[in-house]
């Protein structure tokens, strides 16, 4: 069935939360259609400590947007400062090389207005220049969790940052991304506080962002910090038996070198604060975790490599 024409219009419901770092062209281009879309959201760009003239560049070229320049690159947490800004009920992240299709975000927020429940909705995502989809996507329509009757879409344990529109008080009150993880795979410790919280994380197939990957990225960089993360995070949340699951599959599968290595001398140097703020979660969210595990062990989009 052809997808409907997005009604045009002025949508208040949404608004757009970017970051960036070092990647002026990319972020013009997002920011051109982002400003282009019908719902006309206001959107907020972090400017993560950028040295190439990115801020001056956006505010220049697009006096309407919010650019804050916190001076450092926050990473994740940037998200954080621009949502103290946001006055809407929901909030659409993007990052500087990924951008909404219009009409998604009118859509996504008639979804969250008309499921009190849900506190995240993820989009198909679809990589440029090809029009593929990304590999992550299979995995989400086919999500193993149960799915009660009232949720609008697949049931997720996790969710992408740059594809996601959050309600925005749920996001607040779990208290936003970690400092701790800065970035890389910084979703899975908020997504498990929001489903502690009772909130449920869907997909929906009919909301669409098209990403083209950066070339502009260090993949050592983003390897490094994912398994320190991913680490922590088990750490952090996960009961004993999941813990020693999931990190003897991970330090079994990923690159045996001198990036892989540091990275674990990392995770491990952070046990003393760890312990300290480790909070499992409830029976219910970690029988929905559990059920993640084979998908993670098999996937072709969650591997550790650059």
């Amino acid at each position: 069935m052809p997808r409907p024409d997005p009604p045009p219009g002025h949508d208040p419901r949404v608004t757009v939360v970017l970051i960036t770092h070092n990647r002026r062209d990319e972020l013009l281009r997002t920011l051109g259609r982002l400003t282009a879309l019908p719902e006309r959201p206001r959107v907020i760009v972090v400017d993560n400590g950028s040295s190439d003239g990115s801020a001056r560049a956006a505010a220049e070229a697009h006096p309407e947007v919010r650019v804050l320049t916190p001076g450092a690159n926050l990473g994740a947490v940037g998200r954080n400062l621009a949502l103290r800004e946001v006055t809407t009920p929901y909030t659409a992240f993007c990052d500087d090389d990924t951008w909404w299709e219009p009409g998604s975000l009118r859509a996504a927020a008639d979804l969250l207005e008309s499921h009190p429940t849900v506190a995240t909705v993820t989009a198909r995502i679809i990589v440029e220049p090809g029009g593929t989809d990304d590999p992550i996507v299979e995995e989400l329509r086919t999500s193993p969790l149960p799915r009660p009757d009232h949720l609008p879409g697949p049931a997720l344990g996790s969710f992408l940052a740059g594809a996601t529109v959050v309600r925005t008080d749920a996001f607040r009150a779990a208290g936003g991304f970690s400092p701790r993880l800065w970035l890389g795979g910084e979703e899975e410790l908020l997504a498990a506080d929001l489903m502690t919280a009772g909130w449920w994380l869907v997909y929906a197939e009919d909301l669409r962002v098209h990403h083209e990957p950066s070339a502009l990225r260090d993949p050592t960089r983003r390897r490094a910090d994912g398994i320190r993360n991913t680490l922590w995070y088990t750490w952090l949340r996960r009961p004993p038996g999941a813990v020693l699951r999931r990190t003897a599959h991970l330090l079994r599968t990923v690159p045996h070198d001198r990036t892989s290595a540091l990275a674990v001398l990392r995770a491990v140097a952070g046990l003393p604060w760890v312990l300290l703020e480790r909070r499992a979660v409830p029976g219910e969210v970690e029988e929905r975790l559990r059920l993640l595990e084979e998908t993670q062990r098999t996937s072709r989009a969650r591997r550790y490599v650059g």
